[in-house]
C-alpha cells in the first residue's frame, strides 16, 4: 500500500491505514442505525455540497460518522477534540483509505492542537461539528473571517453545550447549535453507559487494579457520575457520591450509595473520579488529607477538574505506567493521576462502546441532515434535538437489536387527549 496521498492532512504516520480500516471496519459491526443512515445517506446524498468542519475525538466511531457524511454527499475535514483521544492508525485510514482530511496526533502539544483546530476552520466551513466547543469558540473570537460563511452547528457533549448556552446568553453566538447532548438516546446512553463503562475500562487498563472492595469516590451524580457509580459498584467497589446538588446527592443515597462531602471521602478513598465539568473539583483541601497510594482519575471533558498545579507543587513527578504519573508529594506521600487529568476514558481506553455511539451518531447525522434543509430559518442560540430524530433512533435501534414494542390503539389515544373521564 501506497503512503502518498493528496488528501490534506497532519496525522502520525500512514502506513498504520491498514490496521486502522481494519478497528473501523469492527467498529461498524456495532453500529447498526448509522449503517442504515449511510445506505439511505449513499442512495439520496442529502447533504451534497454542504461543507463541514468536524473537532470531535478521532475514534473508529467517529471515523463510521465521517464516513457517514462522506456517503451523504459532504465535504468534511476532521480534527480532534482532545490532545490524547486520537488513535492514529485510524486518523490515518481516514486519510489513506477513506479520502476525508484529518489532522490528529494522539499526544499532540497545546500550540499542534490549536494549529489543526485552525486547519479546519482554513477549509471554510459552512456547518461545524464540536465536541467541547473549542471550534466554536476559536471561530468566535481568533478566526471570525470564517464566521460569515457557517449556517449551523452540533454540539455532542455536556461541556459543550453549557459553554455554548454561556455564549447565547451573552449574545455573542452568531449562529444556531443544535445540543446532540440533550436528545434523550444520547444522554440516557451514551453518557450514563457509555461513560460508566469506558471510565471503569480505562482505570484498570492503566492501573491493572482490583476495585473489589475498594472505595471508589465519585465527584458528580449527573448522568455520567451515575454510569461511572453503577459500573464501579458492578465490580464490588464501595461507591461514595460527592454532589453539590441536593436532588442529585438524595437520587444517589436512594440508588444505594453512600454520600458524603468530598473532604470526608478524599480521606478514605482508593480511587477518585471527577465527572462535574467544573474546574477544581478536586483541590488543595482534598489533597491534604488524601491518604498514601490514592488514584485520581477525571472523566470531565477538560483537564481542569483536578487541581494539577497545586498538586505538582513541591511534588516529584514520574510516570510510572503508561498513563499513570506518580506525584511524590512533600512528605512522602504519593499520588496517582490518570492520564494527566484529561478524559480518562478516551485517552487511557477506547472512549464509549460503539453500540453506544452508534445512537448518538446517528443522532449527529440526522441533525446535520435537518439542518442542511432547516438552518438557515433557525434563529442563533442553542436549539434541542428535534422530537421526532430522537424518536427515529430510539426506534431503530430497538429494531437493529430484534426488539418490539406496542403502539396505542386509537381509542388510547383519544383518552390521553380527553379530560372528561374521571373517578
Amino acid at each position: 500500500m501506497t503512503t502518498q496521498t493528496s488528501v490534506k492532512h497532519d496525522v502520525k504516520d500512514l502506513s498504520l491505514a491498514r490496521h486502522g480500516r481494519d478497528r473501523i471496519e469492527w467498529a461498524a459491526t456495532q453500529m447498526p442505525v448509522l449503517g442504515l443512515l449511510r445506505e439511505r445517506f449513499e442512495r439520496e446524498k442529502p447533504l451534497s455540497g454542504l461543507r463541514i468542519a468536524a473537532c470531535l475525538h478521532v475514534t473508529t466511531e467517529t471515523a463510521n460518522l465521517a464516513i457517514t457524511l462522506k456517503a451523504g454527499g459532504a465535504d468534511l475535514v476532521l480534527c480532534a477534540s482532545n490532545p490524547l483521544s486520537t488513535q492514529d492508525d485510524t486518523a490515518a485510514a481516514l486519510v489513506q483509505e477513506y479520502g476525508i482530511s484529518t489532522f490528529a496526533i494522539k499526544g499532540e502539544d497545546s500550540a499542534s492542537y490549536y494549529r489543526h483546530i485552525n486547519a479546519a476552520i482554513d477549509f471554510g466551513p459552512q456547518l461545524t461539528m464540536d465536541d467541547g466547543c473549542d471550534l466554536v469558540t476559536c471561530l468566535h473570537t481568533e478566526r471570525k473571517d470564517r464566521l460569515d460563511a457557517v449556517f449551523a452547528g452540533t454540539e455532542e457533549t455536556t461541556t459543550g453545550v453549557i459553554r455554548l448556552r454561556s455564549m447565547a446568553a451573552e449574545g455573542v453566538l452568531r449562529y444556531p447549535v443544535i445540543a446532540i447532548n440533550e436528545a434523550d438516546t444520547k444522554h440516557l446512553f451514551d453518557n450514563r453507559y457509555g461513560t460508566g463503562q469506558s471510565t471503569v475500562d480505562a482505570i484498570m487498563r492503566s492501573t491493572n487494579i482490583l476495585l473489589a472492595g475498594r472505595t471508589v469516590v465519585v465527584c458528580g451524580y449527573g448522568w455520567c457520575g451515575r454510569g461511572v457509580a453503577m459500573r464501579a459498584h458492578g465490580l464490588g467497589a464501595h461507591v461514595i457520591v460527592t454532589e453539590v446538588n441536593p436532588t442529585r446527592a438524595l437520587e444517589a443515597l436512594m440508588d444505594g450509595h453512600r454520600v458524603a462531602s468530598l473532604e470526608e471521602a478524599a480521606k478514605i478513598a482508593d480511587i477518585v473520579v471527577t465527572v462535574t465539568g467544573n474546574v477544581n473539583v478536586f483541590d488543595r483541601r482534598h489533597i491534604a488529607v488524601l491518604k498514601d497510594g490514592a488514584i485520581l482519575a477525571n472523566s470531565g471533558h477538560f483537564n481542569d477538574e483536578i487541581n494539577l498545579k497545586a498538586l505538582a507543587e513541591g511534588a516529584t513527578i514520574r510516570t510510572v505506567r503508561d498513563f499513570v504519573q506518580e506525584y511524590r508529594l512533600q512528605d512522602g506521600r504519593k499520588v496517582y493521576v490518570l492520564a494527566e487529568g484529561r478524559l480518562v476514558n478516551i485517552s487511557a481506553a477506547e472512549g464509549h462502546p460503539a453500540a453506544v455511539m452508534d445512537m448518538s451518531f446517528a443522532n449527529q447525522s440526522l441533525s446535520v441532515e435537518y439542518l442542511k434543509a432547516n438552518g438557515a430559518n433557525l434563529a442563533p442560540g442553542v436549539h434541542d434535538v428535534p422530537v421526532e430524530i430522537d424518536q427515529e433512533v430510539a426506534k431503530t435501534k430497538l429494531h437493529s437489536l430484534g426488539v418490539s414494542i406496542d403502539t396505542l390503539t386509537e381509542e388510547q389515544v383519544a383518552y390521553l387527549g380527553s379530560w372528561q373521564s374521571g373517578t
